[in-house]
């Protein structure tokens, strides 16, 4: 069996909607915000591209504070489609980062998250669903999407997991830096 790891040349973030009050209304919200936001953090340090999505923003309200302070310097793309993959803006800039890796990570797991797996897992991306990255309204809602997700080819990680992964070896420049925000 081949595995296919994600590495700092072949891997982008996808930040799914973690938008106002419906983030706080997560099974264990503050846990995956604060997972999403070392995760977003240690991928802007190893160089990775993120791309961010918002669900219709003027309805839904912005991304959480604790997220949009560590995405400085990038713009969240709107969209209206459940899935990412539904919206050309989010599409063209998944297709621009030429990576072909993506590591998924937001809300909520059985809807927006699970419809944007399945999308680019039918257009061959590697997915690599953060597991401890993402959450439902309901424990089961969450847990029904990760064995959708699983049933469909998409890799289960976790934040430590797949910064490991990224970065290979104790020798990687980042890895002092990086390990700092796993404590």
């Amino acid at each position: 069996m081949s595995i296919d790891h994600p590495t700092t040349d072949n891997a982008l973030l996808l930040l799914v909607d973690v938008q106002g009050r419906l983030a706080r209304l997560m099974h264990e919200s503050e846990a995956i915000i604060g997972q999403c936001r070392r995760l977003i953090q240690a991928c802007r340090l190893l160089e990775l591209p993120v791309v961010w999505a918002e669900q219709l923003p003027d309805k839904l309200g912005p991304t959480v504070p604790e997220l949009t302070e560590v995405l400085d310097g990038l713009a969240p793309q709107s969209k209206s489609s459940f899935g990412c993959c539904g919206d050309t803006g989010l599409m063209q800039a998944i297709e621009a980062s030429g990576r072909s890796r993506i590591l998924l990570c937001g809300i909520e797991t059985h809807v927006c998250v699970w419809q944007t797996a399945a999308a680019l897992r039918q257009r061959d991306y590697e997915v690599h669903l953060i597991a401890d990255a993402v959450s439902s309204r309901s424990a089961f809602n969450r847990d029904i999407g990760l064995r959708r997700m699983a049933a469909a080819g998409v890799h289960l990680s976790n934040v430590e997991m797949v910064l490991f992964e990224l970065m290979g070896d104790a020798g990687h420049p980042k890895f002092r830096d990086v390990s700092k925000l796993l404590k």
